[in-house]
Order: C-alpha cells, then structure tokens, then sequence
C-alpha cells in the first residue's frame, strides 16, 4: 500500500510539472509527411491554441489525416478527421463546428510564410471568430512590395474612416457649421468641429477594423512572404522552425477542384518538447 501510494505521489508530481512546464514556454512538435518533415514551435503566449493542440497530438488526432486543401501562394490545410483513409477525388469536410475554443490575436504573430493557425466559421455564423481546433492550415502566401502593403492598409482604411465621418458628421451638425459659418460665429464654429474631429479620430484609431502593418510585419512580408490579409482574422499560434521546404513541396502539388493534392499528403505528429 505504502509503495502504492508512493508511485501516486510521483505520478501527480510529474503531471503537475509538466504543466506547469508547459504553461510557461514554448512547445515543440513534429509534423512527420510522406514529403518530409516540418518541426514547428507553438507559443506559449497563446495558451488556448497550444494546450489543446498538444492534447489532441496525444490523442493522436492528427495521425493518418492529410493537408486536404493546398494553394500555393495561400495555405496548407490539414488535420480534418474525414481526411483520414478518404477515397482519392473526395471532397474532405470542414472539420468539427462544435469543437472551438476562443480566438487568441496576439499584435507580434501574424500570418508569415510558416505561420501555424486555425481555421474557423465564416463570421456571419461565428462573429467572435471562435477557432476550429480540429485542424489547422500553415501559412504559404507570397512576397509582397511595401506599395502592396500600402495599398491593402488603404483599401480597408479609407472607407472605415468614411463611416466614422458620417456617424459624427451628421445632416444636422453640417446644417449646424453652416450656419454658425454664414453668422461668422467663429468662436462656436471651432469648438463643435474640433469636438467632431476629436470624436472621429478617437474612433479610427480604435477601431479594430484599422489596418496599419507594424515594421516587423512589413519586414517578414516584404522577404519572406505570407498572408496579410487573413491577420486579425484567424488566431496564429505557432511557427515553423525547420523543414519550411517541405511546405513548399506540399503547395507545388497538382490539385482537383476542391484543392486536395492528387497525391495524399499524410501526416504523423507528436510532441518533442512540452
């Protein structure tokens, strides 16, 4: 019984520890293909996404599945269930809807080439941008100018501000200046539109919707590529470390019309450092 109970004790003490370890570092794992293989390190500073993908590589959740959707200059997506021993030319589900955890945007990981992160439901079913973690796609994507990057911070940028404008710059406080303008009346003129203007630049640089790449962005965009455009999007939880070739190999594959690789590309995980 003694002995028993001492086996108890030391198996909750390294149960306790391996969390423990795993709550404050980064995890490392390997994804194992017939193409070769892609180590990849999951943040810590995204604890929801990193604790339940290392429990579903225990399961071995991912084992025998495949990258089912494959477009080069986008993403590698893999890991759904029904992708496990599909028949070729079968189009593989979405994953499981019910299985979502919390998005986790951190500003400082962003959608790289190698970026690791979750799919998850269009927003007008999901519109906090919960997760899929049962699957997981790698960021390909391409490299982009800083013009491009401008371009994109534009497109999103401009007609955000054309919203905030109309909702503080009503029909009726225009009507409001105009007259304070034909009466001269400087003084009110000036402290109704510097209240407005404060309101609506307030509100810009508040918005979530506000696009504006940081350097570090800009820089990885610019060399490496990626997918700026899913940022603030889909939740990135992890990188590749090693192996970013085979990633290349994998997006290179010829494709049916539904993106899945006329060659299965299969997979094996597992945890190498908690």
């Amino acid at each position: 019984m003694r002995k028993l109970t001492i086996l108890l004790i030391l198996f909750l003490f390294q149960f306790s520890a391996k969390n423990t370890f795993a709550q404050g570092t980064n995890s490392i794992i390997l994804i194992e293909t017939n193409l070769g293989n892609m180590k990849v390190m999951l943040y810590k500073e995204t604890p929801k996404h990193r604790q339940n993908f290392l429990q579903l590589v225990e399961n071995d959740h991912f084992d025998g599945t495949l990258f089912y959707r494959v477009i080069k200059g986008f993403v590698a997506q893999g890991g759904s269930q029904d992708s496990r021993n599909a028949p070729a030319g079968k189009a593989i589900g979405y994953g499981d809807a019910n299985r979502t955890i919390q998005s986790e945007f951190i500003e400082q990981f962003f959608h790289k080439k190698g970026a690791l992160a979750s799919p998850r439901q269009p927003d007008k079913v999901n519109i906090f941008k919960e997760s899929d973690v049962s699957q997981f796609y790698i960021a390909h994507g391409r490299v982009f100018t800083n013009e491009e990057l401008d371009a994109m911070e534009k497109e999103v940028n401009v007609p955000l501000r054309k919203r905030i404008v109309k909702r503080y710059l009503t029909p009726k406080k225009r009507e409001i200046l105009d007259s304070l303008k034909k009466a001269k009346n400087v003084t009110e003129f000036r402290a109704i539109a510097k209240k407005i203007k404060e309101s609506i630049e307030f509100d810009y640089d508040a918005s979530a919707e506000k696009l504006e790449f940081t350097p570090e962005q800009r820089k990885a965009y610019t060399t490496v590529g990626g997918v700026p455009h899913l940022d603030n999007n889909y939740t990135v939880f992890g990188e590749v470390i090693s192996g970013i070739e085979v990633l290349d190999k994998i997006v290179k594959l010829q494709t049916d019309s539904n993106d899945r690789p006329y060659t299965d590309v299969k997979m094996k995980v597992k945890i190498l450092k908690y």
